[in-house]
């Protein structure tokens, strides 16, 4: 074919680097944020942190609706009518004392000190420190340090002897009888029920550590050892034919069994709490609900003077490198700015579709989807997807995420709708209400829930439970 040249006219939607970054910047969470924005402030010497001291403007949405009520630092009102300021004191906790400074007018060393961490020993440091108290073989004391090295976190044995002896050297000619034997000095050990193989074992070992006199101890001891399926199946007629006891009696053994710890080792286990910052506070100004911005999650950015004066100076073609780093500045500035405001915007709009929520709990949500809030913002629902995934909000009854107050809706026979979140609320009240002697089942519930004009179906009750970890009707019963 002969090649030719035409000339076509086109449309097509071309994201720009700055729009590309704001849809970017949306999207993170705060901690996710705040680790980009360290990144940026270390790849360009344009953008700087702003000092902790400078005042950082209020978006304007926030600025006008505050200004038509009252100020963004009035104390939040409960619903009891009282005072609450946690969240101020919370976010200022960190400024209000100086470890090491002395408060008692002297220049004495003793006075100015630093907290000391507290040493906390590990589960396996607290078993090696009573083994080197018992006058135990070399050898011995050897296989009890190994047997102790294969400890879970909980302090469980979940290898088995026979697997745990292939580990040692065969020059040693370590038997399946020393090893038993090195697992019964280490089952004495405290906490008691540590080096047990299951939960049977592990509650067995702290009941034969208790005094012979202890109420219903046989019958608990026997229980653990044979018939623990049986107590967490809640079969309690079985459990009272072969234990030979009444109904008090079971629940004495119960209760003596639920005082025990299923995991001994627990107690030395280091856990991280995972803190939530939230991005928006909720306060009552004047009997309307308002949101605010948590400042101290939002970065405090600033142009390097220095370096945008230097620019200013000299726009000579060598400054160029220099040049697009302060126009990456200045849209990370902005963007962060947009994220922010954007975010109040979907915030205070949620807020005033579920003000019940907030004067009245759970019950009183209300069904709401993404295009509701995205036709109120004139918004994209993508948006306002991005911006309610892993944002929260901090309010009088907890911090939640943004994506809490929306859900699905069931229809009321007045041909209404009620949120899910509320009825999964009305349910956990219904069964913290019943007699546990005879539970609700959960078409007894559904039953319930429709003489409350709302109609579901047993199943979904069923669901809802389920989401809301209440176990059915055959383990809820007492004894």
């Amino acid at each position: 074919m002969k090649p030719t040249l035409q000339l076509k006219l086109s449309q097509h939607l071309t994201l720009t680097p700055q729009l590309q970054q704001s849809i970017r910047l949306l999207q993170l969470s705060t901690l996710e944020l705040n680790a980009e924005v360290e990144r940026l402030l270390q790849e360009n010497p344009l953008l700087e942190k702003a000092d902790d001291d400078e005042h950082v403007a209020p978006p304007p949405e926030f600025a006008q609706s505050a200004a038509t009520s009252a100020t963004v630092d009035e104390p939040l009102e409960r619903a009891d009518g009282t005072l609450q300021s946690d969240f101020d004191s919370m976010t200022s906790a960190a400024g209000d004392g100086d470890w090491g400074t002395s408060t008692g007018g002297t220049d004495d060393d003793d006075e100015n000190f630093s907290p000391q961490q507290v040493a906390t020993s590990s589960l396996r440091d607290h078993l090696n420190s009573q083994l080197a108290e018992l006058n135990l073989p070399l050898r011995d004391r050897q296989i009890v340090a190994a047997l102790i090295d294969a400890l879970n976190d909980d302090g469980y044995l979940t290898t088995s002897l026979e697997e745990l002896l292939e580990f040692f050297p065969e020059e040693l000619g370590i038997d399946a009888d020393e090893l038993q034997i090195a697992l019964r000095h280490l089952q004495n050990f405290e906490p008691a029920g540590v080096g047990a193989r299951d939960a049977s074992e592990c509650l067995a070992l702290q009941l034969k550590v208790m005094p012979a006199k202890t109420p219903f101890l046989c019958e608990a001891l026997k229980l653990v050892e044979h018939h623990l399926p049986l107590l967490a199946a809640r079969d309690f007629g079985k459990l009272k034919r072969l234990l030979h006891i009444d109904d008090a009696g079971l629940r004495g053994v119960r209760t003596l069994i639920t005082s025990l710890h299923p995991r001994p080792g627990g107690e030395f286990s280091k856990t991280e709490a995972n803190y939530v910052i939230p991005d928006v506070v909720v306060r009552k100004i004047r009997g309307r609900w308002v949101a605010a911005l948590n400042e101290a999650a939002m970065p405090k950015l600033r142009l390097n003077r220095i370096y945008a004066d230097i620019l200013t100076r000299n726009r000579g073609s060598s400054n160029q490198q220099l040049a697009a780093q302060l126009q990456e500045a200045k849209w990370l500035i902005r963007n962060v700015q947009q994220r922010f405001e954007t975010i109040l915007r979907v915030s205070q709009a949620i807020v005033d579709r579920q003000r019940h929520f907030f004067d009245h709990g759970e019950v009183a949500m209300r069904p709401m989807v993404l295009r509701e809030i995205a036709e109120i913002l004139n918004l994209h629902e993508s948006t306002i997807s991005r911006v309610t995934a892993q944002k929260y909000m901090l309010t009088m009854r907890g911090t939640y995420e943004l994506k809490y107050f929306f859900g699905s809706h069931v229809a009321t026979d007045t041909g209404g709708a009620a949120s899910a979140t509320a009825i999964r609320a009305l349910i956990k009240q219904l069964i913290g209400a019943e007699d546990q002697n005879s539970p609700l089942t959960d078409s007894r519930i559904a039953d319930l829930l429709g003489d409350q004009g709302i109609v579901v179906a047993r199943r979904t009750v069923a669901k809802y439970r389920e989401a809301l970890q209440i176990p059915p009707v055959n383990l809820r019963k007492a004894i």
